[in-house]
C-alpha cells in the first residue's frame, strides 16, 4: 500500500513516545499535512515492547471511537520497526529501511528516544551525553536526506535543558554557537571537567542529564542553521514536552504523556509558519 504521509518517532513503546504516536494518529485527520493515508512507524530498541504496543495502540479506545486508525476506517497506520538510538547499526538499518520503502521521502522525525541515569559520575555523563546528544545528532543526520523537501525533525529536549544554571560564559558559548562542532566542543570540556571534578568551577552544573539536553537544543539550532543556509525547506525545531509522569521521571511529575506529546506532535503536523531552529513548550516558541 502507498501512503501520502510518512512519520518517524523513536522511542516510542511507552510514556511520552507512545502518546506521540496516539495524538499523531488522532490530530492528523485535522491536520493541515492531511492529505490521505498516513503511516506512523513506531520504534523502540525492544522488539517485544515495541510490537506489543502498537497492538495497545490498535486496540486503544480513544483512537477506537475516534476511528483514527485504518482497521478501523481510518486514515493511519501504526508499524513496528526495532530502533536502538545508541547503536549507529541500528540507526542505519532503520534509515536503510525507510529509504527503500519510501523512496519519495518521508514528513517527518520526531526523536524522542533518550536516556535519563541515576547518580552523577564520568562514567554516567559518557552514557547520557553519549544517547542524548551524539547518538541523537546522529540519528538527525541519517534522517535528514530521507526527509521531503517540506518535512520536518523534531527533538524532545527538556526544560532542564535551560541555560540559567550556567555561567556567563558558558551560557554565551551556547546562545554563540553557530555549528555542531561549536556546541560539541562545549560538551566535550563539560565530560573532561566532570573527569577532573571541576564540573561547576568550569561553569557546568552537576547534571548530566541536563547538559545533554542542553547540547541537544544547541545542536538542534546549529543544524536548522547549517539546513537553512544551503536553502533547505525542512523545519527543524526541538521542544520541551513539560514535566510529565513516566517511568523516566520515576512518576514525580503532574503532566500525562497526553499533554507532553502536544508540542511534538504540533511541530510534526500543524502549521508553525516556516519556523526552523527554535525551542518550543506548551505549543509556543520559547527563549532557551
Amino acid at each position: 500500500m502507498s501512503y501520502n504521509r510518512v512519520g518517524v518517532v523513536t522511542g516510542a513503546n511507552k510514556g511520552i513516545g507512545l502518546a506521540i504516536v496516539r495524538q499523531l494518529a488522532l490530530q492528523y485527520p485535522a491536520s493541515p499535512l492531511n492529505n490521505g493515508a498516513f503511516l506512523i512507524y513506531l520504534t523502540a530498541r525492544d522488539k517485544g515492547r515495541g510490537e506489543a504496543a502498537v497492538k495497545d495502540l490498535e486496540k486503544d479506545a480513544q483512537l477506537k471511537q475516534a476511528k483514527a486508525l485504518k482497521a478501523d476506517g481510518g486514515l493511519s497506520e501504526i508499524k513496528f520497526h526495532m530502533l536502538d538510538i545508541t547503536d549507529s547499526g541500528s540507526i542505519k538499518s532503520l534509515a536503510d529501511h525507510v529509504k527503500e520503502a519510501h523512496g519519495e521521502g518521508i514528513d517527518f522525525v520526531i526523536n524522542n528516544a533518550g536516556i535519563a541515569m541515576n547518580g552523577f559520575d564520568a562514567n554516567v555523563v559518557k552514557a547520557t551525553l553519549d544517547c542524548n546528544y551524539y547518538k541523537t545528532l546522529e540519528a538527525c543526520h541519517a534522517f535528514l536526506p530521507l526527509l521531503k523537501p517540506t518535512g520536518r525533525l523534531v527533538n524532545v529536549a527538556s526544560m532542564v535543558g535551560h541555560l540559567n544554571k550556567y555561567s556567563d560564559d558558558v551560557r554565551t558559548r551556547f546562545l554563540s554557537s553557530k555549528t555542531e562542532d561549536d556546541v560539541t566542543s562545549i560538551v566535550k570540556d563539560f565530560a573532561s571537567a566532570v573527569e577532573a571534578g571541576k564540573e561547576k568551577e568550569a561553569g557546568f552544573p552537576s547534571a548530566a542529564y541536563a547538559v545533554s539536553k542542553a547540547g541537544l537544543i544547541g545542536g538542534t539550532r546549529a543544524l536548522a542553521r547549517v539546513e537553512k543556509e544551503k536553502g533547505s525547506g525542512v523545519l527543524i525545531n526541538c521542544c520541551c514536552p513539560g514535566y510529565v509522569n513516566t517511568d523516566m521521571t520515576k512518576g514525580n511529575r503532574k503532566k500525562t504523556p497526553d499533554e507532553g506529546a502536544k508540542t511534538p506532535v504540533h511541530l510534526a503536523i500543524q502549521d508553525i509558519y516556516g519556523k526552523t531552529g527554535t525551542f518550543w513548550q506548551y505549543e509556543e516558541e520559547i527563549e532557551w
